[in-house]
Parts: C-alpha cells; sequence; structure tokens
C-alpha cells in the first residue's frame, strides 16, 4: 500500500487512537506519532448496575425481557464519535491532504458514520484490523503489506 508523504495514519479502536504523520514517502514509510488519545473504558458489569428491565402485557399473562445496555459498547462508540470530529476538524483545516484509516470493524464503521463529507474525501484507504496493540515499526510493515 502506497501512503504518501504527509498523510494522515489513524490507527484506533473504541478505547484508544493513535494519530500518525507519514514523513517518509509512499515507497518507506516513516510513520511519526502526532498524538494519542486514550480513554478508561470499564467492562459492563462494572458500569451498570440494573438488571435489564421488564415488560409486561397489556393482559397480565406475558412478561418479558427488554435487553440490558452495554454500557462499554455505548462509550465505546462515544469515543469513535469524538475522534470522527476530531479528524472532521484537521480536515476543515487543511491539517492533512490524505488519511488511512485502521480499526476493527464495528468502530470504523462508528468513525465513518461520523466523518464530515470534507474528511470522507480525504480517506485514501480503510482498513478494518486492530493494529492498536502494535508497535509504529510494526504498523508500518503491515501498511505497506497491505494490498489495497
Amino acid at each position: 500500500m502506497k501512503v504518501h508523504y504527509g498523510a494522515w495514519v489513524l490507527v484506533g479502536d473504541g478505547k484508544k487512537a493513535l494519530f500518525l504523520h507519514n514523513d517518509g514517502d509512499h515507497e518507506i514509510l516513516n510513520l511519526r506519532r502526532l498524538d494519542v488519545e486514550q480513554q478508561k473504558n470499564p467492562a459492563t458489569r462494572d458500569q451498570g448496575s440494573d438488571a435489564p428491565g421488564r415488560g409486561h402485557a397489556a393482559n397480565g399473562t406475558r412478561v418479558g425481557s427488554m435487553g440490558g445496555t452495554d454500557f462499554h459498547q455505548v462509550e465505546e462508540d462515544r469515543f469513535a464519535a469524538h475522534v470522527a470530529q476530531r479528524i472532521n476538524a484537521s480536515a476543515h483545516e487543511n491539517g492533512f491532504r490524505e488519511l488511512v484509516i485502521v480499526a476493527p470493524p464495528k468502530c470504523l464503521a462508528e468513525i465513518r458514520k461520523d466523518l464530515s463529507a470534507e474528511a470522507r474525501k480525504r480517506v485514501v484507504c480503510e482498513i478494518a484490523k486492530d493494529y492498536t496493540h502494535h508497535p509504529i515499526p510494526e504498523i508500518e510493515k503491515l501498511l505497506a503489506a497491505h494490498a489495497m
């Protein structure tokens, strides 16, 4: 995959966003960290205390369970929206010309949903994988090996 000089690479998941800048060229990546954002997001069991609700039929003969709220997923979705807003602001200010987004499928979908039209025009590649636990040199290798 070719990531041009000056392109941004976002490597994120629902808890961490690593903003990288390619100081190399399209043949030899040289990713530099611009910023890292992290949020603490405990498991749902540690965030919610209530059991799922119950619903009763009008005639009183049926009782059903309502689905419980996945507080952990709600926070991951909020974080993805925050990351998208940051990308939107940078795109509006011409902070980058090209953007590569690497995130797990669900997080990628949440980011994509909140990107502005201006930011969307600058996305040159989306990779539905989780690279957040890799060091930057390994991310460079994974991106170089990725076929567009």
